[in-house]
């Protein structure tokens, strides 16, 4: 693996923790949302990722052909999550039924918290990724001079 692959690994889990961010952001400021265009509450969102194989120049792919692949990440999709949602008592709500429930969105707002410390702390460890290559790049272009 070249340097280049490195940080294009590593820019590709930064992406996919930016899209994560923006879904937890999603969740989080829809947590009370009882009305959607679909009708209902909202729903929760779910990202999924999927590995890919980094697109490899012929020669890279030559020398290394005994070695693993590498793979960088990629948003396959944002799926709803199909929990059904909270029913709450709240007889004086507008979207109220007949027996005083209001269907709540099927957030938690404390997962959502942990998930976004999660996201964060990844992308943290990405960036980490990103000046440690840059460094490393900067070593060997100062080898020859």
């Amino acid at each position: 693996m070249n340097l280049f692959s490195a940080m294009e690994i590593a820019a590709s889990g930064l992406d996919a923790q930016r899209a994560r961010m923006n879904v937890l952001a999603s969740n989080l400021a829809n947590a009370r949302t009882t009305r959607t265009p679909e009708g209902g509450p909202y729903k929760r969102l779910d990202p999924v990722f999927e590995a890919v194989p980094i697109q490899e120049r012929f020669a890279d792919l030559v020398a290394s052909a005994a070695t693993q692949r590498s793979y960088a990440v990629r948003l396959a999709e944002i799926r709803a999550d199909e929990t059904p949602p909270q029913l709450v008592h709240d007889p004086q709500h507008p979207d109220a039924d007949e027996r005083g429930f209001v269907q709540l969105p099927n957030v938690s707002v404390v997962e959502e918290m942990v998930n976004m410390m999660t996201a964060s702390r990844a992308y943290e460890a990405g960036v980490t990724v990103m000046q440690t290559v840059k460094g490393m790049a900067r070593s060997a272009l100062g080898i020859g001079g």
